[in-house]
């Protein structure tokens, strides 16, 4: 059984978990400089890493990488895929 896919906002996204952008919900002028670094519906992005005392988050959209404040990343709703549950491994390991 694997965790059903979440929906949350850009700004609340963990550091190198790949999420895919459902919608951009800035102003259209923001949302059309973000398209042309590649957020945009249907794209995955992922934050790199993210500003102290809550500065900026590093984001990365196919090569492109870029800063975008929290407030504006907090406009944009993206999905994080399903999850199948990990399993654990059966080590066969023979001594020899």
């Amino acid at each position: 059984m694997s965790r059903p896919a979440v929906i949350l906002k850009l700004a609340q996204l963990q550091v190198q978990r790949p999420a895919r952008v459902k919608a951009v919900g800035t102003s259209a002028e923001l949302a059309q400089r973000l398209a042309a670094l590649g957020l945009r519906p249907g794209r995955e992005v992922e934050v790199v890493r993210r500003g102290w005392l809550g500065g900026p988050l590093q984001l990365k959209v196919g090569g492109t990488e870029f800063m975008l404040r929290r407030v504006e990343a907090a406009l944009i709703e993206v999905v994080e895929p399903a999850v199948a549950p990990a399993t654990p491994s059966h080590a066969s390991g023979v001594a020899a």
